[in-house]
């Protein structure tokens, strides 16, 4: 997954899909860089790697705004066809009221809105019809196995998220195991999931011997590029560029999770998480034992 805002470079014979930017941790769209610019980086984006590998591209859309997402998308959802890929249009809260979904305009069903809709009964009814129509369906903001476990239910194509961004050495093994598990299972829609349909991609982390198999080889890859893995679900990590952070990755401390957020450990580096409110490594342990000294003095002799 790439945005206006990343920048990320996609591996050679990597899948990729193109993001808006509309939509960051805080729900701002801070990193939204306006309509023109992010279609001439779209532009730019699929020249460079090519429309044929290109899963969808979001047009821009109004989080948690139905009849707001309508108005943005309507006029970019063609342009993008033009482009020659996908035009993926975000479902949100309250767009299956008359009128909101132009079906006829996109071609991948982005489940978006807020966590309680995107989990919910209308959003499964609205995938699945999706589906019925031959159109792709992919899932937002997936990152716990219950979640994965819900898209596939739901009959999502893929599922974008950023738990690889936070401890991708940790991290990596697990998701592995939950497509592992989805793929090696009866399918919750009937069937067995195809082994080798899509490709997994992992976030950045140490370089290792990738897996070969007779789709890619790769061995030594650099630390910023990113791994192939052939699975039925494709599942797209991204971490949203945090122009605050200047600490070294592996001083990461824990960061409050925003609502309806998975309970997982999210890991962030010092500087950009003691900027959000948190405490900086070291001053975290002078208040530790502040707090500390103050339970032993409440405590009585």
């Amino acid at each position: 997954m790439t945005t206006p805002a990343q920048g990320s470079r996609i591996l050679e014979g990597a899948l990729y899909a193109c993001d808006n930017s509309k939509f960051d941790s805080d729900g701002k769209g801070r990193y939204w860089p306006g309509t023109e610019a992010w279609f001439a980086w779209l532009t730019r984006t699929i020249d460079r790697y090519g429309p044929d590998r290109c899963l969808w591209a979001l047009a821009p859309d109004q989080p948690f705004d139905a009849a707001g997402t309508l108005t943005e998308s309507l006029p970019w959802l063609a342009r993008i066809r033009e482009l020659g890929v996908p035009a993926a249009f975000a479902a949100q809260d309250g767009c299956d009221q008359p009128g909101l979904l132009p079906w006829d305009s996109f071609d991948v069903l982005f489940l978006a809105g807020s966590t309680e809709w995107k989990l919910g009964p209308v959003a499964e009814r609205l995938a699945r019809e999706a589906k019925a129509r031959g159109k792709g369906v992919h899932m937002g903001r997936v990152n716990s196995r219950s979640r994965l476990q819900i898209a596939e239910w739901f009959g999502c194509d893929s599922a974008d998220g950023t738990y690889l961004a936070y401890g991708p050495d940790k991290n990596l093994p697990k998701l592995l195991k939950w497509l592992d598990k989805l793929d090696g299972t009866p399918s919750l829609l009937g069937g067995m999931h195809p082994s080798s349909a899509h490709y997994a991609v992992s976030s950045t982390a140490p370089a290792h011997e990738a897996p070969a198999t007779a789709h890619h080889r790769v061995e030594r890859l650099p630390r910023e590029h990113r791994y192939l893995r052939p699975q039925g679900h494709l599942f797209l990590p991204y971490r949203r560029l945090d122009v605050r952070a200047r600490e070294p990755a592996d001083r990461a401390v824990p960061r409050r999770a925003p609502p309806g957020a998975p309970s997982a450990l999210l890991l962030r580096p010092g500087r950009s998480a003691a900027l959000a409110g948190r405490a900086h490594p070291q001053r975290g342990r002078r208040v530790a034992a502040h707090r500390l000294g103050a339970l032993r003095r409440r405590q009585p002799r």
